[in-house]
Formats: C-alpha cells, structure tokens, sequence
C-alpha cells in the first residue's frame, strides 16, 4: 500500500509538489508508517480501506473515516490513489464507492491544479465549495457531496 501510494504521488503530483518531496528516499518509510498506523491503530478504527488489484498486484488504494473536528455525521474522502495507467477504468470509482457511503454528507480535499481528479469528483456528486487550503506547498480546493 505504502508503494502505491507513494507511486501514484510522484504520478500525481510531479510538477505540483516539490520534487525533494517527491524523491525523498524516506518517503516510502514514511508512507509505511502512515499505512501501518492507518491499519493497526485504534484511533483509526472508525476509517474505512480498500485496496484494488489487477492479476494480483495492488494498483489502487483508498480511505475514508470521520471527518476531523467535526460534530456532524460527515465522512471524508483521505486517499484515493491508482495508477496512472488504469485511470479510466472504473477502479478510481470502485474505490470510492468502497470507502465512502453515497447517502452521507462527504467532503474530500483535491489538489488544485489536477483537472482529472476535479472531473472525477464532479461526475460522483461532488462540488467545490469554496475552501482552500495549502498543505506541502500545494494548493487544495474542497469538494462536498450531500450537504
């Protein structure tokens, strides 16, 4: 999971995000922590995780859990990552609907610019409504679906 994610990062974000980030050869062991916490620890057992293969090698990860400081029912959309080369596919969209339930209020915060990213949210429901946010040096829009 780590591997993907980190991948798909330098995939995604090359040209968005530094590339000292980008090619930090600690970023794997800190993906792996991440991972390793995100799946083990129990402030996290109210997230949800899937993860999407092809002939058995992972291509694809997500999560989704409670959004933070939030007093309401709302989820959040924290990863959604595959491989470039199986954008377009349904496995994006598999993920999500795997992670995240269509009748609850949902947010999810998308680097700003990815234009394939937007126009896969927009065609799952999701609207931008107007935050932003910089995290890591790059620019990120929220989307909301149901509130």
């Amino acid at each position: 999971m780590a591997r993907v994610h980190v991948d798909t990062w330098r995939e995604t974000y090359r040209g968005l995000m530094s590339d000292a980030v980008l090619d930090d050869p600690a970023l794997l062991s800190w993906r792996e922590r991440f991972w390793a916490a995100a799946l083990t620890d129990p402030k996290y057992k109210q997230n949800t995780v899937a993860v999407a293969s092809s002939e058995g090698t992972l291509i694809g990860i997500a999560m989704s859990g409670p959004a933070p400081d939030n007093t309401t029912e709302l989820q959040q959309l924290y990863v959604l990552y595959a491989y470039a080369a199986f954008h377009g596919s349904g496995v994006g969209t598999a993920l999500l609907n795997a992670v995240m339930d269509p009748t609850v209020p949902s947010v999810l915060w998308v680097a700003d610019p990815n234009p394939r990213a937007h126009a896969f949210y927009l065609k799952n429901g999701f609207v931008s409504d107007g935050a932003v946010k910089t995290e890591d040096g790059v620019r990120e829009v929220r989307m909301a679906r149901g509130i």
